[in-house]
């Protein structure tokens, strides 16, 4: 990237991060309808008065996927 100046790379890095957060704000209600955030090892918890939901698989899927794209636009 740019060597002489180190502020560009955290200022590109957090438009990208937030680009990239608000793609998936707009895409989550449409990755819902698929299942993606209710996979087996999702943990939820229902009771009366109280949800409790630990997106563990779905959070390890979407890091694997995210990191393979990186490693590929950085080639």
């Amino acid at each position: 990237m740019l060597k002489g100046r180190p502020d560009m790379d955290v200022s590109r890095t957090l438009i990208i991060l937030g680009l990239v957060l608000v793609a998936a704000g707009l895409l989550w209600p449409i990755l819902g309808k698929i299942g993606l955030g209710r996979l087996p090892g999702d943990i939820a918890i229902e009771r009366d008065g109280f949800h409790l939901y630990i997106p563990i698989v779905t959070s390890i899927l979407i890091s694997a996927v995210l990191s393979l794209l990186v490693w590929l636009f950085r080639r």
